[in-house]
């Protein structure tokens, strides 16, 4: 699994590295299309969770359309999800490879090229986040 998740630390707090990574997505032409703070979820419902982590779903509409065109039922594995979090004190971004995530989806080459892209990019708004660009 570790080839296939990308993680990376910042020596920044939590809520400017999600302010930073919006700015990001934003900056290299994709969108937040939602974000869940499953932190402040468990929390509200009753749960004992001392970290912070908030799930950003983030899309190129450009490539997602590309994707859905070629097969559909890779909408299953859209859009995009980029994760900030803490842990033991450090705060974190993280996302599934979209390159390994495909592979296990799909053969077709035309899809591992938009797949390669889409990572290309993510990783590099991931690194601006964590202020490693």
């Amino acid at each position: 699994m570790a080839d296939h998740v990308v993680v990376l630390e910042s020596a920044q707090p939590f809520e400017p590295v999600c302010d930073a990574l919006a700015r990001a997505v934003s900056a290299h032409g994709f969108g937040v299309i939602g974000s869940h703070n499953l932190g402040e979820t468990f929390r509200g419902k009753g749960l004992s969770f001392p970290e912070e982590c908030r799930v950003f779903e983030v899309c190129e509409p450009h490539q997602a359309a590309r994707v859905l065109g070629a097969d559909m039922q890779l909408s299953t594995a859209l859009p995009c999800r980029i994760s900030v979090y803490t842990e033991a004190g450090r705060t974190k971004v993280a996302m599934v490879r979209p390159q390994g995530l495909l592979q296990m989806l799909s053969s077709d080459p035309a899809l591992a090229e938009v797949a390669g892209e889409v990572e290309a990019t993510t990783l590099a708004i991931i690194r601006e986040a964590v202020g490693q660009s």
